[in-house]
């Protein structure tokens, strides 16, 4: 984003018909707009006021609603005028022209993507969690994520990872204090259980980085391919999974040519369902591709459902595709058509993998299916509050964790006659303050010295 200060304008309601439209203006000196749109400059902050939107010949556009935030008490922390109109989307785009024209001597343009957020964040009305955590409400595709998304925009992820920070800083403080001063015959750390708090610290950023770990399922769900020989019932398995006939069957082999998805719900994770064409010697060009494309979603899953016939037990076939699973990716070895061959539904954990036996058919055994889809996910029911989280956010607290562990390692192999250790402890904790604070946004110079002079008597 090509970001600057010249005020901005957008119709802030999704494209198509409706029956209300907003249109956006926010920046400074935005009072021409005002003028020419609303036939007044002065309207009353935070008031709704019912008025014609007008043309630059006087008439009306549309009759609506105008409301006036002004700076700081507005989503963007700028001037904000907002005109709720009939949504059409021919008037909806005359308005947002009139805005321009009008708007033209202050030079307000279109506003590009996410830039009224990007405003809120610069503003700092939203840290970045925050402001991510808003396309991730507005993107939700279970009522749990718009809850964890919703949770994080009110802050709860943000105030969690400030507490984390306000604990290193402390311990950073501390480790400091007893650089500065070797000669002091107490040892600082010691006294403060340095060590002690160090261990708090990780344990504590362990259950924030689980968590979020939920939070990230909850987002982006997962990728569960279906893989096997065809008419094992891998579309039949679709469609028990989806609860409606998604997927054509027929005891025709090679029915299913190309993958065919559909997302569902388990536990408020979205799971997107691939079913793939059977993997065997291709039998016409088409199918060829099919099966090459299936195997390209194979190795790009997050779990991998093979599928066998129980009825007919392994089969050379069947030990040919697990050679070609990749290590990498979780496998559930699902024994499907037990209605044929008189198992009972049954979860075996084998040493090669999970084995789930299930009739896709009669949909015995699908239950236990979906809670080894839950634990192979890693996901784990609790009555706690989550939050949404992004892959940037892990990445971030796996970074810290493992910094904490090497400050960890040095202050293990500290002692009062070197200080190298020493050093090097508070140098992992700088970077471990440095990755959390990335989260949400607050990268900031060495305010170490502040926080010092504030918390400790220097000149006593």
């Amino acid at each position: 984003m090509n970001f600057d200060s010249s005020p901005i304008a957008a119709i802030a309601t999704a494209a198509g018909r409706g029956g209300i439209g907003v249109v956006r203006i926010s920046g400074k000196n935005i009072a021409p707009v005002m003028q020419a749109l609303c036939g007044t400059s002065s309207l009353k902050p935070r008031y709704a006021t019912y008025l014609p939107f007008l043309n630059a010949d006087g008439t009306a556009i549309d009759q609506g609603i105008a409301i006036f935030f002004k700076a700081p008490h507005s989503y963007t922390g700028e001037d904000v005028l907002e005109l709720q109109g009939h949504g059409g989307p021919v008037v909806m785009q005359m308005l947002l022209s009139r805005c321009l024209e009008a708007g033209k001597d202050i030079g307000l343009r279109v506003a590009q993507p996410g830039e009224f957020t990007h405003r809120a964040f610069l503003n700092d009305k939203l840290d970045l969690a925050q402001a991510e955590a808003v396309a991730d409400l507005i993107e939700a595709s279970t009522e749990a994520a718009a809850k964890s998304a919703s949770a994080s925009l009110s802050g709860v992820f943000s105030k969690t990872i400030h507490e984390l920070v306000d604990k290193v800083i402390h311990l950073r403080m501390l480790v400091e204090a007893t650089l500065d001063f070797p000669e002091e015959e107490i040892d600082f750390l010691e006294k403060s259980d340095a060590r002690g708090q160090l261990e708090r610290i990780r344990a504590a950023l362990d259950e924030v980085f689980a968590q979020a770990s939920q939070g990230a399922l909850l987002r982006e769900g997962l990728n569960v391919v279906l893989a096997g020989q065809p008419n094992v019932g891998k579309s039949s398995l679709l469609n028990a999974l989806a609860g409606s006939d998604v997927a054509i069957v027929t005891p025709i082999a090679g029915t299913t040519r190309d993958k065919v998805t559909e997302t569902i719900q388990m536990e408020g994770i979205p799971l997107h369902i691939i079913d793939t064409a059977g993997i065997r010697d291709a039998g016409d060009e088409v199918e060829r591709i099919g099966i090459e494309r299936t195997w390209g979603e194979v190795y790009k899953a997050d779990v991998i459902l093979h599928l066998l016939d129980a009825s007919r037990g392994p089969t050379r076939e069947d030990e040919e595709i697990v050679s070609r699973l990749p290590d990498s990716v979780p496998v559930l070895r699902v024994w499907n058509k037990i209605d044929l061959s008189g198992h009972r539904p049954a979860v075996d954990r084998m040493p090669d993998a999970t084995h789930v036996y299930l009739s896709a058919t009669d949909r015995r055994g699908i239950d236990l299916l979906r809670t080894e889809l839950l634990r192979v996910a890693g996901w784990q029911q609790t009555g706690e509050s989550r939050f949404l989280a992004r892959e940037r956010h892990l990445l971030a607290l796996k970074a810290a964790r493992d910094h904490l562990e090497m400050a960890a390692e040095h202050v293990a192999r500290n002692n009062r006659t070197s200080d190298h250790a020493l050093d090097l402890f508070a140098e992992e904790l700088r970077i471990a303050q440095e990755r959390l604070n990335s989260i949400t946004g607050e990268f900031t110079p060495d305010d170490l010295l502040g926080v010092i002079f504030s918390r400790f008597c220097i000149g006593k």
